[in-house]
């Protein structure tokens, strides 16, 4: 997200400093770009209400009905100058009450975004409310070799008809910056919940670069989900590119979230090898855009990972 000031304002910074007005103008420029350099979107902080995302259910029965995904779920994305946005709607079959508890704390959400087979370890910061993350290659690769992340968390509603929480971060590697995981549920009839997740990031030019060069390699031939028009035979061509990677992405964290859930029937001690299993059949049910690593391989390499972070607890 852009904020712009009158030219004005930004070229006249030195001389606001005299009135009282003009002190409260600087105060406001400074804040807001204090805010922004901290991370925080005014997408993730404002908006959001449980009456919207019923008004959203609403539009969606179609889509969450008869989908190419056999579940109730819808994907969209899109893709701007400088940002990539992806937002997945779905039904979860658990009760709100059950989702809601089991979304909120820095620990959960760690065990939620280890399953990612990019994400090499989670930690909880000291002192709680930041999530250190640590992103790298699908393969085994030990957190000081990757890029560290510092995702600040914060539950921003928590009732009983509405959850909405958020992970911000002000930067990433390769130069990408403001990332933004939104969620936020409502209770459905028969003890289901309307989940909707949303992943978003922005870039520069050196970012887009390394994604476009990736692109045109090793992940030349990887694709999304979205329709994007029909090949010379007919048949449907799915975005690839900037927009393709950002739908393989938020699906692989929609899957998290899923796997996360459906672990919770387990006895404690079996709970992190049902989300890995979970999580990995979840992608294989759309290998053509998820599939990366075997499950011997993913299974091997995430309790690695794990046990490594659990000895540090």
């Amino acid at each position: 997200m852009r904020l712009s000031f009158p030219g004005c304002i930004v070229e006249s910074l030195p001389c606001l400093v005299g009135t009282n007005v003009q002190r409260w103008l600087l105060g406001l420029v400074v804040a807001c770009l204090a805010w922004l350099a901290a991370g925080v979107a005014c997408a993730a902080e404002s908006g959001g209400s449980a009456a919207a995302l019923y008004v959203k259910y609403e539009a969606l029965q179609r889509e969450l009905e008869r989908n190419a995904f056999a579940r109730p779920l819808h994907l969209d994305s899109r893709e701007a100058d400088d940002e990539l946005q992806g937002d997945v709607h779905a039904i979860l079959g658990y009760p709100f009450a059950q989702v809601r508890g089991a979304l909120q704390g820095e620990q959960p959400w760690c065990d939620i975004l280890i399953l990612h087979l990019n994400v090499k370890a989670c930690r909880v910061a000291p002192g709680g409310s930041v999530l250190q993350v640590y992103i790298g290659k699908k393969f085994d690769e030990p957190p000081r070799a990757a890029h560290e992340i510092e995702f600040a968390y914060r539950v921003l509603s928590a009732t009983a008809d509405y959850l909405r929480l958020s992970l911000t971060a002000a930067s990433g590697p390769f130069g990408t910056r403001d990332y933004r995981i939104i969620v936020e549920a409502v209770p459905l009839e028969g003890q289901r919940t309307f989940l909707h997740l949303s992943y978003a990031y922005g870039y520069g030019l050196s970012a887009k670069v390394a994604m476009q060069t990736y692109l045109r390699t090793i992940g030349g031939s990887k694709v999304g989900f979205t329709v994007d028009g029909r090949r010379p035979d007919g048949r449907p061509a799915l975005v690839g590119g900037l927009r393709g990677a950002l739908e393989r992405n938020v699906m692989r964290y929609y899957l998290a979230v899923d796997a996360y859930l459906a672990a919770l029937a387990a006895p404690p001690d079996e709970r992190l090898e049902e989300r890995l299993r979970e999580w990995f059949d979840g992608t294989e049910r759309y290998a053509l855009q998820l599939h990366e690593l075997d499950e011997g391989t993913y299974l091997e390499m995430k309790r690695r990972e794990c046990d490594s972070l659990s000895a540090e607890r």
